[in-house]
């Protein structure tokens, strides 16, 4: 029977690798269409800020001692964070991943036909508010008498959480203008499926991973500990959902102008297929 670790090893390695290729499949159509139209600029804009401060508490929590010390010490008998290198290099990956495709709206980069949608004063005033809320912590912990490094107090780790906590809300709301869309057009042409059943598998590893690693460490204020990665996969898988049935169920017939899409499109043509195709199934 395999052991605890080897199961752990092989959840991390599947969870890490869906996510990661849950990036490719969005620009790829964006780059077989020439276009980007379908696909809402907001998401991207706000998942490019929600990576990038995953990235940098996944950081701090691997590789900072200050902020591992203060864990260890508010987490007394799961003291490691349940964050491994995995993490760390998905983080990266997701940045650069996320940067390429949000540059996919510059024409001038790219120059592919737009849509017309607009990232929207909303999104910009939420990115704002993170950022400015992140100041705030920051100014706030570094007037502490103890300048931020009593862990029994506010602390350079809340600085870490706060930053963390904005990976979750985007993850909350990041998806709500491209179902908006989607409800709007009553279809999902140019909104690639194959990312979002990635991200369902990645998702749903997430979570399994994050408890194996509280199992192991005989304590489940691992997951108390690390109450982002446990959102994200929940939130996500949510939101997975309601796009499949979007995709297979409510807008089954794909609309281009109003007109039901007859196959002219072979890369939204692919995208259209159903799990179970029948043309598969007569094969077999």
């Amino acid at each position: 029977m395999a052991s605890p670790e080897a199961i752990r090893f092989a959840r991390i390695t599947s969870r890490t690798t869906s996510w990661s290729l849950s990036f490719y499949p969005q620009p790829i159509l964006n780059l077989r269409r020439r276009s980007t139209a379908g696909t809402t600029p907001a998401f991207l804009f706000i998942n490019t800020l929600g990576f990038i401060s995953y990235f940098i508490s996944t950081l701090a929590f691997y590789a900072s001692p200050l902020i591992r010390t203060q864990y260890a010490l508010r987490n007394p008998l799961a003291p490691n964070p349940t964050v491994r290198l995995n993490d760390l290099v998905f983080t990266i990956h997701a940045v650069i991943m996320s940067t390429i495709g949000f540059s996919m709206f510059a024409p001038r980069i790219w120059g592919f036909s737009q849509g017309a949608q607009s990232i929207g004063r909303t999104m910009w005033a939420i990115a704002a508010g993170c950022i400015l809320a992140i100041i705030l912590v920051i100014l706030f912990v570094g007037l502490q008498p103890s300048g931020g490094y009593d862990a029994n107090a506010w602390a350079w780790i809340d600085v870490i959480y706060g930053i963390s906590y904005i990976k979750l809300l985007i993850t909350v709301i990041k998806y709500i203008p491209q179902v908006y869309t989607n409800y709007q057009c009553q279809s999902t042409v140019g909104w690639s499926i194959l990312q979002i059943l990635m991200d369902l598998v990645g998702g749903v590893l997430s979570v399994l991973q994050l408890g194996i690693d509280a199992m192991l460490e005989g304590d489940w204020s691992g997951v108390t500990g690390n109450p982002v990665k446990f959102g994200l996969g929940n939130v996500s898988v949510v939101f997975d959902v309601i796009f499949i049935l979007q995709h297979y169920v409510f807008y089954r017939k794909a609309r281009v102008g109003g007109k039901e899409l007859e196959g002219g499109d072979e890369a939204v043509d692919e995208e259209r297929r159903p799990l179970l195709d029948r043309r598969d199934v007569d094969a077999r």
